[in-house]
């Protein structure tokens, strides 16, 4: 695989919440060697500290706080550069309404290019991250997302979330396939591919994972379970198995 396979903490946000340590200490414990956190914020120093005595490198960040108009842009990128990472993805704060229309996504493009412009001047490259609202809606006979990653500058890549795009309808392999480049991050989930129903580990669903990962093979590898009905411990690591199977295949 192109690089290390990394783990969404949203994943763990309940675990983190209650010991940060022990919860990265169990996910290097399985194997995983990187993480992508989701609230930069939240004692970025203390964070590097520990990721860095486990072995742990950040492969990117969510930075939801770019859009919160209360804080300090400044503060944010400050922050992911902290955790060691040059790349900030924005996963939601615009309206779904938004990714129904033309003049939506272009609103939303603008505001996108715009906070790219300005995570370059601190040295961080802008991705965004979808969820359904992003997929489902077609306009001209097409993804929304697609149309939005043609209105966005080049230097704004996208963090595609398989499994949200697979339960929008998409043929995700073939999505990845005419998004191209402009992939440069993975959310690699699995599960019953219904909405409001939780994930599984990966490869124990009805998730085309080889596929998925062949279509954008220099994309970084995110696993992210949005919830779970066992035990999460034990489902990030069937999941690292079945990732690090298929890259030895």
């Amino acid at each position: 695989m192109a690089s290390p396979i990394s783990v969404q903490l949203y994943t763990l946000r309940t675990e983190m919440a209650q010991d940060r340590t022990a919860a990265m200490t169990r996910l290097a414990e399985i194997g995983y060697t990187a993480v992508e956190p989701y609230a930069p914020l939240d004692d970025p120093e203390g964070f590097r500290r520990t990721a860095d005595r486990l072995g742990l490198t950040v492969t990117s960040c969510h930075a939801y706080a770019l859009v919160d108009p209360a804080v300090e842009q400044a503060h944010v990128y400050d922050a992911v550069a902290v955790l060691g990472t040059d790349l900030a993805i924005i996963p939601s704060g615009f309206a779904h309404e938004e990714f129904t229309h033309l003049d939506g996504l272009r609103r939303t493009a603008d505001r996108l290019n715009a906070l790219s412009v300005q995570a370059a001047q601190h040295g961080i490259r802008l991705g965004y991250h979808n969820h359904w609202w992003e997929v489902t809606p077609r306009i001209e006979g097409r993804h929304a997302l697609e149309i939005l990653a043609e209105l966005l500058d080049p230097e704004v890549f996208l963090e595609v979330d398989t499994y949200w795009a697979a339960v929008a309808g998409a043929d995700v392999p073939a999505l990845l396939n005419r998004l191209g480049s402009r992939v440069l991050a993975l959310h690699v989930k699995d599960g019953p591919g219904v909405q409001d129903r939780a994930n599984t580990a990966v490869g124990q669903g009805v998730m085309p994972v080889a596929d998925i990962l062949a279509a954008a093979p220099d994309a970084h590898r995110i696993v992210e379970l949005d919830s779970c009905d066992g035990d999460v411990y034990e489902a990030l690591a069937n999941s690292h198995a079945h990732l690090t199977a298929l890259e030895h295949a």
